[in-house]
């Protein structure tokens, strides 16, 4: 029997227990904090909204201010939906100031530089903005100097790459230029790219696949799929891919990148080369840049890789507080392994908006000079397997505390079609829950 019902219950309650929120005005940005202290946030996804508006039920004498480059919030849950015409666009986004001023917390759409750990300080193009505690959410940056190196024809390489072929993977213009490109697509090869674990969202670059391979169907447009997959073989897309898409998806596991040649349009990798008609080239993903400004990113805690990292920031399992600053918390898709059991938490929206409550609470508790009780995220992820007919699959992770205090994952998984109305009430919470919407 499926829990998704029940699920999408708990968290709604968990939802209404919040209380409403009183009205402000979202306040101008100050540089140096007030009395009570400030938390600056930089970045605005699922992870860092939740924290700004979990901080200000948990500690309302703190000043709460939330950096984000962009003017608008976009759902990377659901957008796959949406490039091909099943999901409204204004369902999946908001404007932050807007939220800002409905929560009272101050929002200032600007670009981050770096951060000053030593001053406390975040440098932004509008200046250097003090805090006493800071919430990093950078999500994550794409590698393309492991496809392309660094040097100066790599940078140029991997600028021709995300002009052409981006795989419209964070939020902003990439999408909308993705769907543009599909539009114009005709028919003929379409390549992608799945990269190493771990990645933000695992099943996502799937579920875009059976969502273009029925769009093509739809429409009658002639297109076959190529999905490499530079990771060990799916059983369970395989099997769909069997099942619903035999002629219409090629997938090819084992398949990780060695060359990628832009102009003739081939790719090599270490289960063959392909070519295409068009791409969506996704490479290796590592923590936003912003935890590798700030010196976050650390070694391999397996003591095998010495000084080499593993392209994500390292925090301390139940606090995320930062190994390298005690000032400093990282939340969401840039977090490093927390357990040598499983590695990293699943790279989804929900984790990061379970992180950014357990970070409010952290910091709640410490500007009040106490502790807190320990608390893990869970997760809930849903897939559609096959629009038509329609087919989802739910990921139900949760996680507990071993006797030894080693974090533990138990993973459940559930087909239904009736996930797909769970699936829009969940988003629907979430997406009220980050706008101070709803009971």
């Amino acid at each position: 029997m499926k829990p998704s019902r029940r699920h999408f219950l708990t968290a709604t309650a968990a939802l209404g227990a919040l209380g409403a929120m009183p009205l402000a005005r979202a306040a101008a940005p100050a540089t140096v904090p007030g009395k009570g202290g400030r938390v600056l946030i930089v970045g605005g996804g699922w992870g860092g909204l939740a924290a700004a508006r979990h901080l200000r039920q948990e500690a309302p004498q703190l000043e709460v201010e939330l950096l984000e480059r962009l003017p608008a919030f976009w759902s990377c849950p659901r957008s796959n939906h949406w490039l091909v015409g099943q999901a409204d666009g204004a369902a999946l986004s908001f404007d932050y100031r807007q939220v800002a001023g409905r929560l009272g917390y101050t929002f200032l759409q600007a670009e981050v530089s770096g951060v000053d750990r030593d001053r406390r300080q975040v440098l932004t193009n509008q200046g250097p903005l003090e805090y006493d505690w800071l919430i990093l959410s950078p999500g994550i940056r794409h590698d393309y100097g492991a496809w392309f190196g660094d040097d100066a024809a790599g940078r140029e390489a991997a600028a021709l790459a995300r002009s052409r072929h981006a795989p419209a993977y964070t939020a902003g213009p990439e999408f909308a230029a993705l769907k543009t490109r599909l539009a114009a697509f005709k028919g003929g090869d379409l390549l992608m790219t799945v990269p190493p674990y771990p990645y933000r969202c695992p099943p996502a670059p799937f579920e875009r696949a059976v969502l273009l391979a029925r769009h093509f169907q739809r429409n009658q447009i002639p297109a076959r799929i190529t999905l490499l997959d530079a990771n060990p073989p799916n059983p369970g897309y395989a099997k769909v891919f069997n099942e619903y898409f035999k002629d219409q998806i090629h997938y090819v596991s084992h398949a990780l990148v060695r060359r990628v040649d832009l102009g003739a349009r081939r790719i090599v990798t270490a289960a063959g080369e392909f070519g295409w008609d068009e791409a969506i080239l996704m490479p290796p993903q590592q923590a936003g840049d912003i935890a590798w400004q700030a010196g976050l990113v650390g070694p391999d805690d397996d003591g095998k890789s010495g000084d080499k990292t593993n392209g994500w920031a390292q925090v301390r399992g139940t606090s995320l507080q930062s190994r390298a600053d005690e000032r400093i918390f990282v939340i969401g898709d840039a977090v490093g392994a927390v357990s040598p059991l499983f590695g990293h938490y699943p790279k989804s929206g929900h984790v990061a908006n379970r992180m950014g409550r357990i970070v409010a609470k952290e910091i709640a508790a410490r500007a009040a000079g106490k502790t807190t009780e320990p608390t893990l995220p869970d997760n809930l992820c849903y897939v559609t397997v096959n629009p038509e007919p329609l087919d989802v699959l739910l990921m139900d992770t949760q996680y507990k505390f071993r006797g030894d205090g080693v974090i533990v994952q138990t993973l459940r998984q559930y087909r239904d079609p009736d996930l797909a109305a769970d699936e829009l009430a969940w988003h629907g919470a979430l997406m009220g829950e980050m706008q101070g919407l709803g009971g």
